[in-house]
């Protein structure tokens, strides 16, 4: 009786499902067929209205924002001295943390009390960064870090890359001070969780270039706003990451403590934080991550370091030392990741280790910290311990390396590069721009609007109505188009190759344990790095950032899209396989769909991390917002206008960030 009436229940549940699905579709269709029109309609206005409305500005004119940036800017500078504020706050604050940088340079990368050599010279910080990568990690990650930091003496670069890891570390270091308690305090509470959340987004969603001019308004240029810059930057992931090791705790685990008495700082103290430990240091890692990256694009804002060199290099075009400082940066950065990466496992990596020597480990660490201490005390007393000997000549050989494969790229490549960009440019960069920049502004803004409102809703449509308003306020609204078509363009080249290597990674092991290296080494090298072979291959040109954005966010999309398509449930695939689907029909009938949240996500990403590279491209010949940016920090007159450009900058990522995390939510619903 009872299977007799489980049959009609279950033929209901069916038809339902089936019903939902057909909605579903019908939902897709109008959807498509409404952002059709509205690019209909868009393209007949702009044939009748070209060229009318288009709030274009010449690249040395301001509008009275401008000019009021520029009177706030001078005039802060007068009273930066008399003022209170300054006087007691924003001036205690500077001097606090170029207290904190000069004493680290002092340590390991600047002359300092009358000596010609740090305090600690190459030598001891050699064998610190061995020690302490062992003593964390393990023999092999030391091995790692000894060989990366001598690598550095090699190629000529030791007093650039302590100045910039002084810089990491002192901005790492005050980050932390106060992100780890905020961060638990933020998992304890929701409270605190809702307020901290609108403004990590904000943070984190501004690309890297724009905290510099406000930065700059308060501290002035050098490594005391570099640092406080990179501070920000680098605190709301450790903050993220933190608040959410302190939830994913189990509960029953915190109520069985709760039930033999504890109070909350003893389950804070010895449940939530240990069981929390690994999870937490990998918010450390990002943080660091973050920070070397920030702190190479401080060097447009005079900080000292590895940034300054690629900057210098790339502004006179000179390939090889950029590629030698950048792929000093990368060494640095692997060497950060793979040293924290190794203490968050190492106590698990103990347990399971059955080797013999684990029982001497603590006596080792003790004679290593001897040894330690003993290169330290021969880098402090002698000068051949403390100057990194040799004239980098490793560094020479890698520049001129560089500089023959740039010269042999130019003169073989060149008729296929140039055929590829011109391609692009011409097809499609050009005539989306034409159509983004030509057209009357209000007529750009209600399309962006309505698309907002057709892919987000109607709370999306109404952020892109504000957004809009306040890009015309900034009176760069020209710029802000251009630097749109180029990001629209990039974001399309990078969900392309996300799609293409996606699914290959989401269906196949191998291919996955192939190109996931790469891709994770990829993320940690920091912006800059990314120009440097790109420069040499398409010239100084609006193409060659494109490319570098691309490269740039293309690992992350993969690695989502790839992430949905592994999750796509094993027995509908085997299902669509058995009803004869062959593998391209499996791809786009069944994993794609199936994943379509991980592509909203994906091109979420994407667009982010193509807008943090706008200012970047701004140094090799982008123009747009990016060019307006370098020029406030390079020509006092035109402060105002870079800083009206940064504005414009944070308000395209809030736009589309707005829109696509509403798509990815309508998607998931």
């Amino acid at each position: 009786m009872t299977a007799v009436m489980d049959k009609p229940q279950k033929t209901d549940e069916a038809e339902t499902a089936a019903t939902a699905r057909t909605a579903g579709g019908a939902t897709r269709i109008r959807r498509s067929v409404v952002v059709g029109a509205l690019l209909l309609v868009w393209l007949l206005l702009f044939a009748l209205l070209r060229g009318k409305q288009t709030l274009s500005l010449a690249a040395a004119d301001l509008t009275g924002l401008h000019r009021w940036f520029n009177d706030v800017n001078d005039s802060i500078g007068a009273s930066r001295d008399s003022n209170p504020l300054f006087l007691y706050f924003f001036n205690e604050i500077r001097l606090a943390i170029d207290t904190l940088v000069t004493f680290v340079q002092g340590l390991i990368s600047q002359p300092t009390g009358g000596r010609p050599v740090p305090q600690i010279g190459w030598l001891g910080v050699v064998g610190i960064a061995g020690y302490v990568s062992w003593a964390v990690g393990n023999w092999r990650v030391a091995l790692l870090a000894v060989a990366g930091f001598t690598f550095f003496g090699l190629q000529g670069l030791w007093q650039e890359s302590m100045d910039t890891l002084a810089l990491t570390l002192s901005a790492v270091l005050v980050a932390l001070l106060f992100a780890i308690p905020l961060g638990v305090w933020a998992g304890l509470s929701d409270r605190v969780n809702r307020l901290v959340t609108p403004f990590l987004d904000f943070m984190q969603t501004m690309p890297t270039f724009v905290y510099l001019a406000p930065m700059t308004l308060f501290f002035l240029i050098g490594p005391a706003s570099a640092t406080i810059t990179t501070v920000i930057y680098a605190a709301p992931p450790a903050i993220r990451i933190t608040a959410h090791a302190i939830r994913a705790v189990p509960q029953t685990t915190v109520e069985a403590g709760d039930s033999m008495g504890v109070t909350r700082w003893q389950s804070l103290v010895k449940v939530l934080l240990p069981m929390s430990r690994r999870t937490v240091v990998m918010g450390v890692n990002q943080s660091i991550m973050a920070a070397l990256a920030m702190v190479t694009i401080t060097a447009l804002i005079d900080a000292p370091g590895l940034g300054k060199t690629v900057v210098q290099a790339l502004q006179s075009l000179d390939v090889g030392t950029a590629f030698n400082a950048g792929l000093a940066i990368v060494v640095m950065a692997i060497v950060l990741d793979r040293v924290t990466t190794a203490a968050g496992g190492r106590e698990e990596a103990a347990r399971r280790s059955r080797s013999r020597f684990r029982a001497w480990r603590r006596p080792l660490l003790a004679a290593g910290a001897v040894a330690t201490a003993a290169l330290v005390y021969l880098s402090h007393t002698f000068v051949w311990a403390a100057e990194f000997p040799g004239e980098g000549g490793t560094g020479s050989s890698i520049a001129r390396a560089a500089d023959t494969a740039t010269a042999w790229a130019q003169d073989n490549l060149s008729g296929l590069t140039n055929a590829f960009r011109d391609a692009l440019t011409n097809g499609l960069l050009n005539p989306f721009q034409a159509l983004l920049t030509d057209s009357p502004w209000w007529l750009v803004g209600a399309a962006l609007a309505g698309l907002g409102v057709v892919l987000g809703g109607r709370r999306a449509g109404a952020t892109v109505a504000v957004c809009v308003g306040l890009l015309v306020g900034t009176g760069v609204w020209s710029d802000a188009m251009t630097t749109l078509a180029s990001t629209l363009v990039a974001t399309v080249l990078v969900m392309v190759l996300g799609a293409v290597f996606g699914v290959c990674m989401g269906r196949s092991l191998l291919v996955d344990r192939m190109l996931r290296p790469s891709l994770d080494a990829a993320q940690v090298m920091p912006p800059f790095v990314y120009l440097v072979p790109f420069l040499a291959l398409f010239g100084a040109t609006r193409f060659t950032a494109i490319v570098a954005a691309v490269v740039y966010a293309a690992p992350v999309a993969i690695k989502i899209i790839a992430d949905g398509v592994r999750n796509v449930s094993g027995s509908t695939v085997e299902a669509a396989t058995s009803a004869g689907c062959n593998t391209w029909q499996i791809i786009t009938k069944v994993q794609l769909p199936m994943a379509r949240s991980a592509l909203t996500l994906a091109t979420n990403q994407g667009l982010i991390y193509v807008l943090s590279m706008v200012v970047v491209g701004g140094l090799v010949g982008a123009g747009a917002l990016g060019y307006d940016v370098v020029a406030g920090f390079s020509q006092g007159e035109l402060y105002g206008k870079g800083l009206a450009a940064g504005l414009a900058i944070v308000l395209l990522g809030v736009m589309f960030d707005r829109i696509t995390q509403a798509a990815a939510r309508r998607t998931r619903a």
